[in-house]
C-alpha cells in the first residue's frame, strides 16, 4: 500500500468551484479530504508537497481520440504527460483493445482508457473514404478489415451484441455527407442510424455520432444520439441546429483544433505550439512535426469561424460543450495530451468560455455526459487524478500548459518525480 499524499497551499479548482487556498489529502488512489487553507497530518509517512503559487485541478479527460500502438506508448503515455488522465477512444479495432486496456489497468505513467471499438459504419462511408483517400488501396483495405457494413436491422442486433462482448463503453455512429469536404463518403439511411441507436439505448449504451456538415448534424441529433463529435464547418448556425440539439439534450465535443487544421485556419497557431518548449519537451518528433501540418479536407465554402460561432451559440443556448480533441497517429495538427490544452484554450480565446468554463468542459462536465461518476472532480471518493501547474489557469488558461505534476489514482507519474520534489 502506497503512503498518503497531502498537496497543500494550493489554489484548488476541483471541477465546479475554485478554493482560494487549500489542501487534498489522498489515500489509497482516491481523494479523502479537500479543505480550505492548510491542512495538517499526523502520519510521518505522508508524502506532502507544499506549492503556492500554483493551481490544482481533476485531471483532463479527453472525450475523443483514436489509438495506435508505438513502441513510445504515444497514445496513453504522452497523453499522461500532460495531464490527460482519462482518454475516450471513439472507433477503433477490436483486436488492439486488450492492449490499451491492460496497458492503461497496469501501467502508472498510461492513461486510462475506454473505447467504443468498432463504430457503427457502412461500406464506403466514414471513415472509410478517408482511409481510401490518404492510403494505397492495398494498405486500406487491411485497415479496414473487420469494419462493419450496416444495411439492416439484422445487420445491426448483430453490431450492438458484439459491442456488448467487447464490453465497450459507448456506441459510435458516423454520418458523414461530405458536404464541406472534399470527399464524398457514403451516407448510412436515417432509419439504420434510428435503429442502432434505440437499440444501443435499450442496452444501456450512451451514443455519440460524428458529423462534420450542418444537415448532417441536424439529420443524426433527430435520430436521438446523446451527444455529438464535432460541429460543422460548411454553413452557419441557426436556430434549427438548437432546436435539434435541445430535443435530446445532446452534448457537442465540438474538436475545434481539428476542424481548424481540416480548413487550415489553424496552421500559424499550431506552429507556434510546435515551438513552445512548454509543450515540445513533453513530444516526441514524429508529434511535433505533426503539429506543423494540416489535414486540409475541407473544400472553399468550409470556414472554422462558422465552426467557433456554433459553439458560441450553442453554449448561450445551454447546450453543454465538453473536451474532445480528436488526436489521432494521423491527424495533422493535433498531438495526443497537448491538443487537449489546445482545445479548452480555443473554448477561451475564440468563443468566450471564461478559463473556470473551459476547465469545466475538461473535467466534471465530460465525466457527467460520459458518465464516468468516478473522476472529473477533486472530491471526497473520487479517483486522485490530479494536475498541478504553476501559476493561475483560472485567470489565463495558457497555464494549463505550465505543468509541475500529474498523478494518476494518487501515484506521481514519473515525468514529474523531479519537479514536485
Amino acid at each position: 500500500m502506497s503512503p498518503a499524499l497531502l498537496i497543500k497551499d494550493v489554489r484548488i479548482f476541483d471541477g465546479e468551484d475554485e478554493i482560494p487556498s487549500g489542501s487534498v489529502l489522498v489515500e489509497n488512489g482516491l481523494i479523502k479530504q479537500v479543505s480550505e487553507g492548510s491542512l495538517d497530518v499526523s502520519d510521518p509517512s505522508t508524502i506532502v508537497i507544499s506549492k503556492p503559487g500554483h493551481t490544482l485541478f481533476p485531471g483532463l479527460i479527453d472525450s475523443h481520440c483514436h489509438a495506435f500502438i508505438d513502441e513510445q506508448n504515444t497514445t496513453l503515455g504522452q497523453s499522461l504527460k500532460f495531464g490527460v488522465t482519462t482518454l475516450c477512444e471513439l472507433h477503433h479495432e477490436v483486436h488492439n483493445m486488450d492492449w490499451f486496456r491492460s496497458r492503461a489497468a497496469t501501467d502508472p505513467d498510461s492513461a486510462d482508457f475506454k473505447t467504443s471499438g468498432l463504430s457503427a459504419t457502412v461500406a464506403g462511408g466514414w471513415p472509410a473514404a478517408v482511409i481510401m483517400a490518404v492510403h494505397e488501396p492495398e494498405n486500406a483495405k487491411d485497415i479496414m478489415t473487420g469494419w462493419a457494413d450496416l444495411q439492416t436491422k439484422a445487420d445491426v442486433e448483430t453490431y450492438i451484441q458484439d459491442r456488448i462482448r467487447d464490453k465497450v463503453d459507448f456506441i459510435k455512429l458516423m454520418h458523414e455527407d461530405g458536404n464541406g469536404l472534399t470527399v464524398k463518403p457514403v451516407v448510412p439511411p436515417l432509419e439504420i442510424q434510428k435503429t442502432i441507436v434505440d437499440l444501443a439505448h435499450q442496452h444501456g449504451f450512451l451514443t455519440i455520432a460524428h458529423a462534420l456538415s450542418y444537415q448532417g448534424t441536424i439529420d443524426i441529433l433527430r435520430t436521438g444520439v446523446d451527444g455529438m463529435t464535432h460541429t460543422f464547418v460548411d454553413k452557419p448556425i441557426t436556430q434549427e441546429v438548437i432546436d435539434a440539439y435541445k430535443i435530446n439534450n445532446a452534448h457537442c465535443d465540438p474538436t475545434l483544433v481539428t476542424i481548424a487544421s481540416l480548413t487550415k485556419d489553424g496552421r500559424e497557431e499550431q506552429e507556434k505550439y510546435a515551438h513552445d518548449p512548454r509543450v515540445t519537451k513533453l513530444l516526441n518528433s514524429e508529434s511535433q512535426e505533426h503539429l506543423c501540418k494540416c489535414i486540409g479536407l475541407a473544400n472553399e465554402n468550409s470556414r472554422a469561424e462558422y465552426a467557433y460561432e456554433s459553439v458560441r451559440q450553442l453554449k448561450a443556448a445551454g447546450i453543454d460543450i465538453i473536451l474532445g480533441s480528436d488526436s489521432a497517429g494521423a491527424a495533422l495538427g493535433t498531438a495526443f495530451g497537448f491538443s487537449a490544452h489546445h482545445e479548452i484554450a480555443t473554448f477561451v480565446r475564440k468563443c468566450g468560455f471564461t478559463p473556470a468554463e473551459a476547465l469545466k468542459s475538461g473535467t466534471s462536465l465530460v465525466a457527467k455526459r460520459f458518465r464516468l461518476n468516478d473522476r472529473g472532480r477533486i472530491a471526497p471518493g473520487f479517483r486522485a487524478d490530479l494536475v498541478l501547474v504553476e501559476g493561475n489557469p483560472l485567470e489565463d488558461i495558457d497555464h494549463t500548459l505550465d505543468l509541475r505534476g500529474v498523478w494518476k489514482q494518487g501515484t506521481l507519474i514519473s515525468a514529474y518525480k523531479d519537479l514536485v520534489a
